[in-house]
Parts: structure tokens; sequence; C-alpha cells
């Protein structure tokens, strides 16, 4: 209590200033550098996020789906199908999918843009002033960056994004736009409008909020063809689990015999076409495996 009544103080008197961050590495799937911030800062991050949630949550688009509720990665996939058997006919024309990623997307995010952005709906100026002292308490750059860890930045990234959203929308007109954090996809009839599409994206996400594609994480490919996205690759008629996804699944599972893992996978692989994966995953309820066991997997 005697601490939050001195953050309650400092609040007050606008001499709240936020704290160091712990950080550490994950690798899982790939390597993450993630921030945690001291306790009093993510008691400020909590109630930021309840007061500001809601009110731009409603302003994002239908199709934006990383870290909103209702929303999520399966829920993206569906749309990513319905969307798909729209622009092909129900499958009987071709369908191309213009799929990005933002190059260390995290790392890119300008303070200032976001700062810009948020004083666009935000006419209270304490408020401004305490998630302008968050966004700068953190930076891989000069003016850059959002720590992985707080839960502001889950937000504030969507704001970000946003603006983007809002151009493809309204500018580009693209029907059939699905994003899930810095991960999104186009879909339509004719390749060379996605050609222009991509001229288009790369212009605004480079000059107007500073962030570039990631040149190996960028293709147009048919449905036909077999599409990743989110961790499923998408066909016509079926979806199956990403190669490396499955691998990872597996070892998971040879590492810990636990109940509540073996239940969270059967949980995911219902978003797709995976039977024999499941009858697989099943067997390692109750039992002892080795790693002979993944290998012959």
């Amino acid at each position: 209590m005697s601490h939050l009544i001195d953050l309650h103080t400092d609040l007050t008197h606008c001499t709240y200033s936020h704290g160091s961050y712990t950080q550490f590495r994950i690798d899982d799937p790939k390597p993450r550098l993630i921030s945690k911030a001291l306790v009093r800062d993510r008691v400020i991050h909590h109630l930021l996020y309840q007061e500001l949630y809601q009110y731009f949550d409603e302003r994002f688009i239908h199709d934006s789906y990383s870290c909103r509720v209702g929303k999520g990665a399966h829920k993206a996939r569906q749309q990513f199908i319905r969307y798909a058997r729209k622009v092909s006919k129900n499958h009987a024309k071709t369908c191309w999918v213009l799929q990005c990623d933002i190059f260390r997307f995290f790392d890119s995010i300008d303070h200032e843009i976001l700062i810009t952005l948020l004083a666009r709906h935000i006419e209270d100026q304490d408020l401004l002033m305490l998630l302008t002292n968050i966004i700068r308490s953190f930076c891989m750059k000069p003016g850059k960056g959002l720590p992985l860890g707080n839960l502001t930045s889950q937000l504030l990234v969507n704001i970000y994004m946003d603006e983007f959203d809002q151009f493809v929308k309204h500018d580009l007109k693209s029907k059939y736009y699905i994003r899930y954090a810095d991960d999104f996809v186009f879909l339509h009839e004719d390749r060379s409008q996605l050609e222009i599409f991509l001229v288009e994206t790369k212009s605004f996400l480079e000059e107007k909020l500073k962030l570039k594609l990631h040149p190996k994480k960028l293709s147009i490919d048919t449905i036909a063809s077999g599409v990743d996205f989110l961790g499923w690759v998408h066909f016509p008629h079926h979806s199956v689990l990403r190669t490396k996804t499955k691998q990872r699944m597996f070892k998971k599972l040879e590492e810990s015999d636990g109940e509540a893992r073996v239940d969270s996978y059967l949980g995911m692989l219902r978003w797709g076409d995976a039977a024999g994966l499941r009858k697989e995953v099943k067997t390692f309820r109750g039992t002892e495996h080795t790693s002979n066991n993944l290998n012959s997997t």
C-alpha cells in the first residue's frame, strides 16, 4: 500500500518517471529480447491499457486481429479462408495472395510519429505526458523502439499500424486485407493489382511510418500453390500445419508429458486439417517418450 501511495503522489504531482527494464531472451519460436518493467511501472501500464483500449479498439478496422478481444490468430486464419473462397469464386478461379512482413517491427516504431498519432485523439495533456514518458523509457536506437513485454506496447503498435490499415481501406480500397501484428496479406484475383498494392504499401510505410518490409518475407503466390499464413499452409480445400511448427510441437511434447500441453496442441490442431496429427499427439497423453520417438515422427 505504501508503494501505491507513493505512486499516486508521483502521478498527482507529475513527477512520475518510468523505471529501468530487466531483459532476457527467449527462443520460442525465434530469438526475442523481452524487456520486463518494474512492478510499479506495470501498474501504470495496466491502468492506461484499461483506460484507452475500448476507445481505440472501436476505431480499428475489422480485419486487424492481433491483441484484440474476440480476435486472435485463429480468427485471422478463418477470415483468410473465407476471403480466399470469395476471391476465387469458391475456388473456380485463381486467387493471388500478396504476403508481407515488417522488418524488425517493434524495434522500428518511431517515437515521435507514435506520440503525434496519440495526440490526435488524447486532449488530456497529463495523460499524453504519461504515455510519452512510457514510450521514451525504452529505445533500441535513438527515438525508436517499443519493448516486447509491456502491456501498453500491444495497444501502441496497433495504434501505430492503424494508420496503415486505414490507408489500405480508404486509399488502396482493398476489400480483402488481413493484418496480424506485422504480418499482413492482400488477396485479389489479379496479380498485377497486387503488384500495385506492393509499390504503394512500401512507399506509405517508409514515408509515413518509417518502416521497411522484410525482403525475405515478401511473396505473391496463388492459393493453389500453398500460402503459409500464421503457422498453417493454406490450399484451396484444406490447411496443413507448417513443418517447422509441427517439429517444434513434437519436440515440446517430448520434453514434457503434461496433460495441459497435450490438450493445448489438440485444441490448436482442430483449426486445420490435422486428423492424423491429432491422433499422434494423443499418444503422448499419460505416457513417456524418448528422443527416438521424435526422430521416427
